[in-house]
């Protein structure tokens, strides 16, 4: 089991030019990191050979692992033409997973307003073929392809689980994030329990939950349900933490914690004091 950090957290200072996705590496190493999940925001790394070789030879000199890459990725198009093209836009993103040295690839696979079951039944072949393809595509290279509980369709377990099971592919799986089950309305221990056996890696993240009726004003976003949540320091956040990190460990889970940071908190400091909490309580459940 490795405990690092996903570039996501520290992007506020990324995009204020205190840190780039090479210097990024060099401060989780700093920090007791020892591994970057790299996701790539407002930048676009099949476009950016030279900046993807460089994380990668700069991630082998401070032996700091590469675990992840994560893209977004949205197969609800309006035309057969626009899926093929995301389709084919995805495996240029698995491409850039093999340049990086990477084993493990999460994408999107869906964004709708409308949220229901639904809007989930009526597209949930086009999304598994979608997948399928993609993974069959990574398999090349090794790379084990997954979607993530993200993006409100599909961040239910069991809607996730019904993707998993239906592309049913060994290199195919789910980035588990322990918080997002929270935007479904969902308990993040019984989510977890259920999802972990298809976790390619886990991602560990907190959140503030409030009820639909006190709404607590700027910072804050609405779940399915109308209720409230603010990212949070893990450990710090009203997820308990202790039992997931629990069930994660006694399932003999041995892979990748990433922790996503997305706080209000000065995002160094936010994401420092997030490992520094996973690594203790770890160490004592």
């Amino acid at each position: 089991m490795k405990i690092g950090l996903s570039s996501y957290s520290l992007y506020r200072a990324i995009t204020a030019g205190e840190l780039d996705y090479v210097s990024a590496l060099e401060w989780i190493a700093a920090n007791g990191g020892e591994h970057m999940e790299v996701v790539p925001l407002g930048i676009d790394f099949t476009q950016e050979p030279q900046l993807v070789q460089s994380i990668r030879e700069k991630a082998a000199e401070l032996g700091i692992e590469l675990s992840n890459y994560a893209v977004g990725a949205n197969f609800l198009t309006e035309n057969d033409e626009a899926y093929q093209q995301e389709i084919e836009r995805v495996k240029r993103e698995v491409d850039v997973a093999n340049a990086l040295g990477v084993k493990l690839m999460r994408h999107d696979v869906a964004r709708h307003e409308d949220v229901s079951m639904r809007t989930f039944n009526a597209n949930v072949d086009r999304m598994i073929e979608a997948c399928r393809t993609i993974a069959d595509y990574a398999a090349q290279y090794g790379i084990t392809t997954s979607i993530e509980n993200h993006g409100f369709l599909v961040q239910a377990s069991d809607r996730v689980l019904t993707v998993v099971q239906g592309v049913d592919r060994p290199n195919f799986k789910t980035t588990l994030d322990i918080g997002n089950f929270m935007c479904a309305d969902e308990n993040p221990v019984a989510s977890v329990k259920k999802n972990l056996p298809l976790a390619s890696i886990v991602h560990i993240k907190d959140f503030y939950l409030r009820p639909s009726y006190r709404n607590p004003g700027e910072g804050w976003f609405k779940t399915t349900a109308g209720n409230y949540l603010r990212g949070a320091i893990a450990g710090q956040g009203d997820i308990d933490m202790w039992e997931v990190l629990r069930v994660v460990k006694e399932s003999g889970y041995d892979g990748y914690l990433s922790i996503e940071f997305e706080g209000m908190e000065e995002c160094k400091q936010g994401s420092r004091i997030a490992m520094d909490n996973v690594k203790r309580i770890w160490s004592e459940v």
